[in-house]
């Protein structure tokens, strides 16, 4: 059988050498909503990435599950469509045929007790056709509600079960579970069925260069640690701004909301990132209980009404174009109270960041794509300026830009050329793009070849999601007994609302 480009095995690697390509073992991938937007998107094209980047072994195997009936042909040719269209690398025709061989489609519904069989029989023939040695991962793109049918099926017809040296994971997308309540039961299904080290939840954001940069950033270098404290920040925010609508996505965002949709995922977790202790090594559990501790010393303010803030967007221009607002978009109730925008306040009650104020906001149909972590700091205690000369002047900040143009940026006071003393900020900026010559891998791309690995690092914990929803619950709570939502004009930066919400506390919002 023919290899693909750096597959061999290096007898003279050294597995702890994190410079050198980590590379898959024996193993396959069964993608469950295999014909979904995700997966022809995202997850499908990925997998070729990591082929065409020899990140994968000779005989990996991609086995997709869904109600259409196609053959494995048919199957292939979908895969080589995505691909086309969707991968980050240039499609190369020996990568396309070795890939091909290990291709199969199993046609069936998630109740199907005969279409899991099939799956059983197809994963045997698998492991002997293609020397996957029994290790395969259980994508479950599908609705939550589908959860735990699949779950239970998987368990019903013997495909978790590990023969030794082999092994079986569950890989689950969010949204897990809509509330605390909801996320325990989920928990609790998955894990009667799984051991926590065989459970993947993605968050894709955690698989992004410029979010993982976070550690680096801090832990590397000596210059930003010893001020990434409540002696020196004055607050931090946290952004992840959309500049399009729910789209095709009304019947699966009205009722989530904004905040249910990212703030309880993604901000968290960049929140938990951007705050924690430094770990004492990179491993899964380390890194799980530092960002823990972060999570359970989360407080929220007294005051909900005036520290939150939930908006919908109205009609509006975006981009030249004239777009509708959020009760006019096709599938959506003209009553529903389900926030596009929203923005909270929080506290993280510890010795390191007591008293600092972080700012978490995401919405849709805002000014601009961008997703940044701003840790701004506190204005020099005595200046020996003139006021005139810094009137000009911002506060110091740390911007940490995810997308989409990744990279960091550092602002800072400088004097402008002249005979006056005058001062202005600048800044100095590192992108992505400019410092490195190899562009950076999707998510997807690092979360599915780390699934592969069983390097759990990237994948929020049970404990991680639960309190998560704990810090979210009673915001939701409150929102639901007091009134609708702001409205906001399409393309602006959300209602006015969330501007006084921070000039109370005599700040304002970055404009990325």
């Amino acid at each position: 059988m023919s290899r693909l480009p750096g597959s061999g095995a290096n007898p003279l690697r050294d597995p702890a050498d994190r410079r050198l390509p980590r590379i898959a073992g024996p193993s396959g991938l069964v993608i469950f909503g295999v014909t979904g937007d995700l997966s022809r998107k995202k997850l499908m094209p990925a997998v070729y990435d990591l082929a065409n980047r020899g990140l994968l072994p000779p005989g990996f195997s991609l086995v997709g599950f869904a109600r259409r009936e196609w053959a494995n042909e048919d199957f292939a040719a979908e895969v080589h469509d995505a691909v086309k269209e969707h991968a980050r690398t240039p499609f190369r025709e020996e990568v396309w045929q070795q890939l091909i061989q290990g291709m199969r489609f199993v046609q069936g519904t998630f109740d199907d007790d005969d279409a899991f069989e099939r799956l059983r029989g197809t994963i045997e023939e698998l492991d002997k056709a293609q020397g996957t040695g029994g290790n395969f991962a259980f994508y479950l793109s599908v609705p939550p509600r589908s959860f735990p049918v699949v779950i239970q099926q998987l368990k019903k017809h013997g495909l978790t079960d590990q023969s030794s040296g082999s092994w079986r994971r569950a890989v689950i997308e969010k949204p897990f579970g809509h509330d605390l309540k909801s996320a325990e039961e989920l928990n609790k299904v998955v894990h009667e069925v799984f051991e926590p080290d065989q459970v993947f939840r993605i968050d894709h954001y955690l698989g992004k260069e410029t979010v993982q940069n976070i550690l680096a950033l801090r832990f590397a270098n000596t210059m930003f640690e010893p001020v990434w404290n409540r002696s020196f920040v004055d607050h931090v925010q946290i952004t992840m701004a959309e500049d399009i609508g729910v789209g095709g996505r009304a019947g699966y965002y009205d009722g989530i909301g904004a905040a249910r949709d990212v703030i309880q995922n993604h901000l968290l977790q960049l929140m938990a990132l951007t705050a924690m202790e430094e770990p004492a090594s990179f491993d899964a559990d380390a890194l799980a209980a530092e960002k823990t501790k972060v999570l359970g010393a989360v407080r929220l303010p007294k005051d909900l009404g005036r520290s939150t803030v939930r908006g919908q967007y109205a009609a509006g221009w975006q981009g030249g174009e004239k777009v509708t607002g959020y009760l006019e978009e096709d599938g959506i109730d003209p009553k529903s109270k389900t926030d596009t925008f929203a923005a909270v306040k929080l506290g993280i009650d510890n010795r390191r960041w007591a008293g600092v104020p972080f700012y978490l906001r995401t919405g849709k149909r805002l000014g601009r794509r961008v997703t940044e972590i701003a840790v701004v700091f506190q204005r020099a205690p005595h200046s020996p300026f003139d006021h005139t000369a810094t009137e000009e002047l911002g506060s110091n900040a740390v911007v940490i830009r995810v997308q989409p143009d990744e990279g960091i940026t550092v602002r800072f006071g400088s004097k402008v050329p002249g005979t006056s003393m005058e001062i202005r900020d600048v800044s100095m900026d590192f992108a992505y793009g400019e410092s490195f010559t190899e562009s950076s891998p999707e998510a997807y791309e690092r979360l599915i070849l780390d699934v592969l690995l069983g390097d759990a690092n990237l994948f929020p914990r049970t404990e991680e999601v639960e309190l998560s929803w704990k810090i979210l619950d009673p915001i939701e709570q409150y929102w639901d007994r007091h009134g609708r939502p702001a409205q906001y004009k399409s393309g602006t930066w959300g209602p006015v609302e969330a501007d006084e919400m921070l000039a109370r506390d005599g700040r304002s919002w970055r404009r990325p």
